[in-house]
C-alpha cells in the first residue's frame, strides 16, 4: 500500500485524468448499459417451461397473473338466472374484441357457481393477457373496466382486480422516480450524515468518490454486457450499494487522514501513514464483499449468477477509486477542504470512550447481553416464509382492493388471485378428468377446464386450478405442491404453471444451494482474514459473528414485515405474511 500511494502521489495529474475520462464516458454511456441489460428470468424446474409453452402456444397467461373484472347486478338479479348470465358472459366476451389474445374463464364459460359469491349478485372473470417482459409492464386495469362497462347493461356496478393492480395501490399520474433520481436522494441524505461527522467541507469528498465509483462501475459493467447478459438487477446493485460502499470507504480513509494530521504529520506523511492502515482495511473489506456477491454464481439461476458477476465489480471499482484518486485529493486540496474544522481528531470522543471502558470493564457481562439481544432477534428467523406478499399487504384502499373485497365477503377466497395452469392434452377427455383431480385436492376451491377455443390449442389444452389460499402464503403453497404431487407424472398431464409453482421451483433452486453459497462465502472470509489479521482466531471470531448478523437480520425482517410488528405503524404496511381469505 505504501508503494501504491507514493506512485499515485507521484503522478497526480495522470491519476486525476483518468478518472475524469472514466467518468465522463460513464455518463455518456451509462443509459445504453441500462438498456442492454436483460430481463431474462429462467429458472430450473418444470413451471417456467409450463408457463413458457402456454405463452408461446396461447399467446397469453404463463407467469402472467390474470385481471379479474368483477360485475355486480342489481338487487333482486341473480347471475345463475339465464338472461342475467347470458349478458354477464357477452359484457366479459367483449374483451376479447378490445384486448388481443386474451383467454376468459368465467359463469357463462363453465357453469361452475364457484365463479359466483355467495349472494348471487356478483360473479368475475379469469382474464390472461399477452405476458410482458421485465419489471412491471403495461397496465390493462383501464381497458378492461372501459370494456366489459360498455358491454353491460345501465345500473350494472363493474370493479377490476388482480394481482398487479394490488401491488401498485392506489392510481396515480405520477411516473415515479429514476434510479440515478433515487441516487442523488440516497446522496442527499448521506451529505447530511457526513456533515454532522466532518463539521467541514470534508463531506462533499466521499460524495464525489461515491460518484465516481458508481459510475466507473456503469461503465465497466456495459462493457460486460457486449460479452454476456447482465440482469437489470445489476443497475439498482451499482447505485445503491456502490454509493454506500464508496462513501464507507472515503469515511475510513478520511477519518484516519484527520487523525494523523491532528497528530502533526505534514499533509503527504499524512495521507501515506492513512492509506497505510484505512487503505489496507479498505482493500480487505471491497475484496470480503466482493466475495459475498461473488458466490451467487453457484446458483442454478441464470438471473443470479449474473447478478454475482455483475455485481462483484462494484465493491471492486469503489476499493480502486478509493485507494488511487482519494490519496490524490487529500494530497493536493485535502486541507482546504478540511474547512471550517468546526470538529476536530485531537480528542477521542468522550460518548464512544466511557462506552469502550464501560464494556471492557464488564465484558461477560456485555458479551452476555450481546448474546442475549442478538439471540432474541434470531429466533423470529426460524418461523420464516420465502414468498411474496399477500394481498392483505398491498393495496388496503382504491378500486382494486374493493373489487377484491366483493369477491372475498361473497365467499370467493382470495386465492382467486393466484391460479395454478395445468396444461393437458387435449384429447378423450383429459381435460376434465384433470380438473375432477385437481378438485379433490385438499385446499382447492375450484378446479375448471372450459371446453372454449381459447382454452385448447395445438393438441393441448389448460386447467385452472383456484386455490383457497394465495400461493404467495405458507398454506397457498402447501395447496400447489400437493397439486404437483398428484398430478404431476399422471397421463395426459404435461405439467403446472403459475406464481405458486414458478415460486416453489424458485425457492429449491435458490435456498437449495443456500447453505453451499454461505460455506463459500464463510471459507473465502476465512482465507482473506486470516491473511488481513495474521490470526486463525480472529478470522473465525469476524465469520462466525458475520453469520450470527445475518441470522439477526433475517429475524428482524421476519418479525417486523412477515409478522407486522411496527410495519403497519410506522410504514402503513400489514403483515405480508398474511392473507384474506374470503372462503365458503
Amino acid at each position: 500500500m505504501p508503494a501504491l500511494t507514493r506512485f499515485v502521489l507521484r503522478h497526480k495529474a495522470l491519476v486525476t485524468l483518468f478518472w475524469v475520462v472514466v467518468a465522463a464516458v460513464g455518463v455518456m454511456t451509462i443509459s445504453g448499459t441500462t438498456h442492454r441489460m436483460t430481463n431474462n428470468f429462467a429458472m430450473p424446474g418444470q413451471a417456467f417451461k409450463v408457463d413458457n409453452q402456454i405463452a408461446s402456444q396461447y399467446g397469453n397467461g404463463g407467469s402472467q397473473a390474470p385481471y379479474l373484472p368483477v360485475i355486480t347486478v342489481p338487487a333482486g338479479q341473480k347471475i345463475t338466472d339465464p338472461a342475467t348470465a347470458a349478458a354477464t358472459g357477452r359484457a366479459f366476451a367483449a374483451l376479447a374484441r378490445a384486448i388481443p389474445d386474451v383467454r376468459i374463464a368465467d359463469y357463462a364459460t363453465t357453469h361452475d357457481p364457484a365463479f359466483v359469491t355467495r349472494d348471487g349478485r356478483s360473479t368475475f372473470a379469469l382474464v390472461y393477457t399477452a405476458p410482458v417482459a421485465g419489471f412491471g409492464g403495461s397496465n390493462l386495469g383501464p381497458a378492461i373496466d372501459r370494456a366489459v362497462t360498455a358491454a353491460a347493461p345501465v345500473g350494472w356496478h363493474v370493479g377490476v382486480t388482480g394481482s398487479q393492480l394490488l401491488a401498485d395501490g392506489q392510481p396515480s399520474s405520477s411516473k415515479g422516480t429514476g434510479l440515478m433520481t433515487e441516487a442523488m436522494i440516497g446522496a442527499v441524505g448521506a451529505l447530511v450524515i457526513l456533515a454532522l461527522v466532518f463539521a467541514s467541507f470534508l463531506a462533499l469528498l466521499p460524495l464525489l468518490i461515491g460518484g465516481i465509483s458508481v459510475l466507473a462501475t456503469f461503465l465497466v459493467v456495459g462493457g460486460l454486457t457486449e460479452v454476456t447478459g447482465v440482469s437489470q438487477i445489476v443497475e439498482f446493485l451499482i447505485a445503491l450499494i456502490g454509493l454506500g460502499v464508496a462513501i464507507d470507504y472515503s469515511l475510513l480513509v478520511v477519518s484516519r487522514w484527520r487523525e494523523e494530521r491532528a497528530a502533526g504529520r505534514d499533509n503527504v506523511a499524512a495521507v501515506t501513514e492513512a492509506m497505510n492502515h484505512a487503505g489496507r482495511a479498505v482493500v480487505f473489506s471491497g475484496l470480503t464483499v466482493a466475495i459475498g456477491l461473488l458466490s451467487m454464481i453457484v446458483l442454478p439461476v441464470p438471473m443470479l449468477r449474473s447478478v454475482g458477476y455483475g455485481g462483484v465489480l462494484v465493491p471492486l471499482m469503489s476499493v480502486a477509486v478509493a485507494i488511487t484518486l482519494l490519496p490524490v485529493i487529500l494530497a493536493t486540496i485535502g486541507p482546504r477542504l478540511d474547512w471550517p474544522r468546526l470538529r476536530t481528531e485531537r480528542r477521542a470522543s468522550r460518548v464512544f470512550s466511557a462506552w469502550a471502558r464501560g464494556v471492557y470493564r464488564h465484558r461477560w457481562l456485555a458479551a452476555l447481553a450481546g448474546l442475549g439481544i442478538l439471540a432474541a432477534l434470531m429466533l423470529p428467523a426460524l418461523s420464516l416464509h420465502l414468498g411474496e406478499p399477500g394481498s392483505s399487504a398491498q393495496a388496503t384502499r382504491g378500486p382494486a382492493h374493493d373489487a377484491l373485497v366483493t369477491l372475498t365477503d361473497g365467499g370467493v377466497p382470495s386465492g382467486v388471485l393466484t391460479p395454478a395452469e395445468v396444461l393437458t392434452s387435449s384429447g378423450s377427455g383429459s381435460p376434465a378428468s384433470v380438473a375432477a383431480s385437481a378438485a379433490r385436492v385438499p385446499g382447492v376451491y375450484a378446479a375448471v377446464a372450459p371446453a372454449t377455443l381459447d382454452y385448447q390449442r395445438d393438441g393441448t389444452a389448460i386447467v385452472t386450478v383456484i386455490p383457497v389460499a394465495e400461493s404467495s402464503v405458507p398454506a397457498g403453497q402447501t395447496t400447489i405442491a400437493g397439486l404437483e404431487q398428484s398430478l404431476l407424472g399422471r397421463p395426459h398431464v404435461i405439467g403446472i404453471g403459475g406464481d405458486g409453482a414458478a415460486l416453489i421451483d424458485f425457492n429449491r433452486a435458490v435456498y437449495g444451494d443456500f447453505p453451499l453459497m454461505l460455506a463459500i462465502i464463510s471459507v473465502a472470509t476465512f482465507l482473506l482474514l486470516t491473511r488481513a489479521f495474521r490470526s486463525v482466531l480472529l478470522a473465525a471470531k469476524a465469520v462466525v459473528f458475520n453469520l450470527i448478523s445475518l441470522a439477526a437480520a433475517y429475524g428482524v425482517l421476519t418479525w417486523v414485515w412477515q409478522d407486522g410488528h411496527g410495519s403497519g405503524a410506522l410504514w402503513g404496511i400489514p403483515a405480508t405474511g398474511r392473507s384474506r381469505c374470503g372462503c365458503r
